[in-house]
């Protein structure tokens, strides 16, 4: 029965010494403590990286488009080109409430 996870040391942030050993010295005892191998790691997220963008004007969106006039066959016509130049990343954005963190091992509810 084989399972495919490796028995190597690996960097795991929320485990101790990142072997399976001790969790079976802990038994069930999880909790959401911060952890003895790294004294600052939470399972919480509190930041996250922001998906959106300020323009020239300071305007705040994911996308920006401006209008551009093509002629074609004596026509004209109203077309939205997109804006990826002179945009800056709004940068790093405090959570509204924590989330928990990707990695973090624990099985919160068993239904």
């Amino acid at each position: 029965m084989g399972g495919s996870g490796s028995k190597s040391k690996g960097f795991w942030p929320f485990s101790g010494s990142g072997s399976g050993d001790e969790a079976a010295k802990d038994g069930n005892e999880q909790s959401l403590a911060r952890v003895r191998s790294f004294p600052g790691a939470t399972p919480f997220v509190f930041t996250r990286r922001s998906s959106m963008y300020f323009d020239e004007d300071g305007d705040l969106a994911h996308e920006f488009y401006e209008e551009t006039i093509v002629t074609k066959n004596g026509r004209k016509r109203a077309k939205l080109k997109r804006v990826q130049k002179n945009l800056t990343p709004q940068g790093i954005v405090k959570l509204d409430f924590p989330c928990i963190h990707v990695d973090f091992p624990v099985i919160l509810c068993e239904a």
